[in-house]
């Protein structure tokens, strides 16, 4: 398969917006933003449009023709909004995740809608710039985009005591992936280094992570995530090549976020 035929991009949009659900003082938010994160629904908090079309306006920049939500069952209002949506960019899908096991299992439900293809994968709650979604979708095999700590910093919304908490990329001197260390320790942050690739969640896959998935197991906190995946793609041999990218990405986990994604998105012209 040449890297011009990676069209697909799902979207895991079933969390459950615990964060977001909370009160917070500080929040600068509007009344119709305040009823979205009471709903948990953070994917359609209002900045100009509902950030998820901000999103998929960027990905459709990027290239991406076809992308699949997946919600949970009870998110009837996200399905209805996208099924009544006049698209001409890009054609948007939902798939059910019935129950919030994490985020391995939430790609395995989008199974039907990738049918066997090369597909990017993100979170639905981050806003990653069209720069960043072009370069997964030219590349070929398994990858993961790799963020400078310092330019994600600057470009985001994400405060550095944040970002200091993220998965650190380890690779080889060819770029390949060996290890990825999860909420790092200070020892483990001195010896990689600052310079450490970050991960945000931000993946191209051929179809075989569908297998590595399914070998998952629950994690220390219960949940089949698609790191572990990741993981097992590497201990298996299937090399994953992490990109080196130089961008910031929007982040919309809590209250705290709406106000700076808002001042960066309001105003931006969004076209599916």
């Amino acid at each position: 398969m040449t890297n011009t035929d990676t069209r697909k991009v799902v979207i895991l949009a079933r969390g459950l917006g615990t964060r977001m659900r909370r009160e917070s003082a500080d929040a600068d938010m509007t009344d119709e933003q305040r009823r979205a994160a009471d709903a948990g629904m953070k994917a359609m908090i209002p900045v100009g449009r509902p950030f998820l079309d901000h999103c998929l306006s960027a990905y459709a920049d990027a290239g991406y023709s076809e992308a699949c939500l997946v919600i949970g069952p009870e998110h009837d209002a996200v399905r209805d909004y996208y099924d009544g949506l006049q698209t001409s960019r890009i054609r948007i899908t939902t798939a059910i995740q019935p129950e919030p096991l994490g985020t391995a299992d939430a790609v395995l439900a989008a199974g039907e809608f990738v049918a066997g293809e090369r597909f990017a994968m993100v979170n639905g709650d981050n806003y990653y710039p069209a720069d960043v979604m072009f370069a997964v979708r030219q590349a070929e095999g398994h990858v993961s985009a790799g963020f400078d700590r310092a330019a994600l910093v600057a470009g985001s919304n994400i405060p550095a005591e944040r970002v200091r908490a993220f998965a650190l990329l380890v690779t080889d001197d060819d770029g390949t992936l060996q290890q990825i260390v999860e909420k790092p320790s200070e020892e483990q942050f001195v010896r990689l280094g600052a310079d450490a690739r970050i991960s945000m969640n931000c993946f191209g896959f051929d179809a075989s992570v569908f297998d590595a998935a399914r070998r998952v197991l629950p994690s220390a906190r219960g949940e089949l995530e698609i790191v572990d995946a990741v993981r097992g793609l590497v201990d298996g041999g299937e090399p994953v090549r992490v990109l080196p990218v130089e961008a910031g990405v929007l982040d919309m986990s809590n209250r705290d976020d709406v106000a700076a994604v808002a001042d960066r998105l309001e105003e931006s012209p969004v076209h599916l």
